[in-house]
């Protein structure tokens, strides 16, 4: 990693938002760099997200991004994690505000390592305003939190149970006047109790980016294209994920296949980018 390099509230670079908030931190640690002149845009949500919160992520991150918005998040398994990875596949710009010390054995998680240092590779930037060699607690988490939403023009909470940093992040950004959007899930899942709060709150349920630039009076991205098959096989595979992602079985399932063929045909389909591997055997459509 590059050298850690920090700017002051008094500096002229610092970001113009976050100077507004009421408590703006006085230093900022950085790696990569700050600039002024973007959009930028928040995505949070939770660190056990489902393989919907996964697939929302990755669209809307994308999506976003492909739109010019800077994406921040908080490089915290989950969620966060998402919304980085559609953004640097992209080539995209997008900003970890971290709960630690910028340095390589401080950072958390330190599965996000190579994340972290891929972020700065495609003109991205870590931020902090904690010094090198503080560890993250239980204080700087939610602390941290103020800075993700008063870089930003706006919020989304992709997943959040009731208690969590998400909906911290939403209730900071409440406080900053910054606009706060929130996805909808299923009324059986706890990672949605949180998300269905805020909508309740009067929050702007969302179902895509066009959602959020449309709000935000930007130029909205085009129409996501439909992702065809190069055989029948192929094509069976992606008319069963068309709605939503789905594990093996169930794709086995739906398009009447052997499991050899199924399994060969998302290998495939995997190398061409036209499906995604969530983990654990579960698959969705790749839009990117």
């Amino acid at each position: 990693m590059d050298e850690i390099k920090e700017i002051s509230i008094k500096d002229k670079n610092y970001p113009k938002l976050l100077k507004e908030i009421s408590d703006p931190p006085k230093v900022l640690y950085f790696l990569g760099e700050i600039k002024e002149n973007e959009n930028r845009f928040a995505i949070v949500g939770t660190r056990l997200c489902s393989n919907y919160g996964k697939q929302v992520a990755l669209e809307i991150a994308g999506d976003l991004a492909e739109a010019g918005l800077t994406i921040v998040s908080g490089l915290a398994p989950g969620i966060d994690t998402f919304s980085h990875l559609a953004t640097v596949e992209r080539k995209k710009r997008t900003i970890a505000v971290l709960g630690t010390g910028l340095d390589e054995k401080s950072i958390y998680p330190q599965s996000n390592l190579k994340l972290a240092n891929k972020i700065i590779e495609t003109g991205g930037c870590l931020i902090s305003e904690y010094p090198s060699g503080t560890r993250g607690t239980q204080f700087t988490f939610p602390q941290r939190n103020r800075i993700i939403s008063g870089l930003s023009l706006g919020v989304l909470v992709i997943e959040a149970k009731m208690k969590s940093g998400a909906l911290i992040t939403a209730e900071w950004a409440r406080k900053q006047k910054r606009k706060v959007f929130a996805i909808p899930g299923s009324i059986y899942s706890s990672n949605s109790k949180g998300c269905h709060y805020l909508i309740k709150q009067g929050t702007k349920l969302i179902e895509s980016a066009n959602d959020i630039l449309e709000e935000l009076n930007l130029v909205q991205t085009r129409k996501t294209e439909v992702v065809s098959g190069e055989t029948e096989e192929e094509n069976l595979i992606l008319e069963a994920l068309k709605e939503e992602s789905s594990y093996i079985d169930k794709i086995i399932e739906k398009t009447n296949l052997p499991a050899s063929r199924v399994i060969a045909n998302l290998a495939i389909l995997e190398i061409k980018g036209k499906v995604r591997n969530l983990g654990g055997n579960s698959y969705a459509i790749s839009h990117s």
